[in-house]
């Protein structure tokens, strides 16, 4: 999940003003944890409370009926409190809807938010059971959570360490065509919000990088939706080579107190759930 917020804010100044580059200093003054973050702690909250009521062990229908009520719970509790942090036009009006109804998106939303489900999840069925769950309260569109789908199972095959070969295999064979190179693409690629132009283009991003830092330069060069690139391709990069401290120190120093200690809740929750199932979390050499 850090790497979701720590793609989300380096490339927050960069989303209408694309940088072609690999070369920028990560973190200015101009950074700042836009909805792709405040979302994600969002759907993080909603899985540690439901959590809370079943063991890991014990996920039936009924802990994900929970979990579809409390998505819908936190991600409207929480993110009224940040009304001005760039929600879509659709999102902003379903946080403040007294009737919050699935309105059948396929915007990147889906996938900016979902990786805590990739993180949380003992399997990969259950990654797309946890994905699908948490998406579909806002983006109930086939699209929508395809691209939610794609993200987590990215992240749980890279929690894995699974070869990047064997990730790119099972991406291109179930969800995108990944027949192109960023370098490729980055020409012409433009601002797009739907994840059937975003997603593949994030985890193509991740497949070419070298470390977790890379990965986020790889992002932001390509342009587009630069923080939601950002997101979705730190996600998976956290899996895969974990977050340098010094990097997640400066990303963090841009939540405030309250979004701040629902992170360290999750780092309390996640540690104890690989405690449980004996998983050795990545460290960065």
């Amino acid at each position: 999940m850090l790497g979701a917020i720590v793609g989300d804010i380096v490339g927050s100044r960069f989303e209408f003003n694309n940088h072609r580059s690999k070369d920028f200093e990560l973190f200015s003054e101009d950074c700042f944890a836009t909805d792709d973050s405040v979302m994600t702690l969002a759907v993080a909250k909603a899985i540690m409370e439901a959590s809370k009521t079943k063991t890991p062990n014990d996920r039936d229908n009924d802990f994900y009926a929970g979990l579809s009520k409390l998505t819908v719970k936190y991600m409207r509790e929480i993110g009224r409190k940040y009304p001005n942090c760039s929600y879509g036009g659709m999102f902003y009006g379903w946080i403040f809807s007294d009737d919050p109804k699935p309105y059948n998106s396929f915007g990147n939303g889906a996938a900016m938010r979902v990786s805590p489900a990739g993180f949380a999840a003992k399997s990969e069925r259950e990654a797309e059971q946890l994905a699908e769950t948490v998406t579909a309260v806002t983006h109930n569109h086939d699209e929508g959570i395809k691209g939610a789908k794609a993200t987590v199972t990215a992240i749980y095959m890279a929690r894995l360490r699974a070869p990047k070969r064997e990730i790119r295999e099972r991406i291109a064979s179930e969800y995108y065509a990944l027949d192109f190179t960023i370098d490729s693409i980055r020409p012409i690629y433009r601002f797009n919000e739907i994840c059937q132009e975003t997603v593949p283009q994030a985890i193509e991003c991740f497949l070419e990088s070298v470390s977790f830092e890379d990965a986020i330069r790889v992002a932001i060069s390509l342009g587009g939706d630069s923080d939601t690139i950002g997101a979705i391709t730190g996600a998976i990069a956290e899996a895969y080579y974990g977050v340098p401290e010094n990097i997640k120190e400066k990303a963090l120093a841009c939540l405030d107190a309250e979004l701040r200690a629902i992170y360290d809740e999750w780092e309390f929750f996640a540690a104890e759930d690989e405690e449980r199932r004996g998983i050795s979390r990545v460290s960065v050499v």
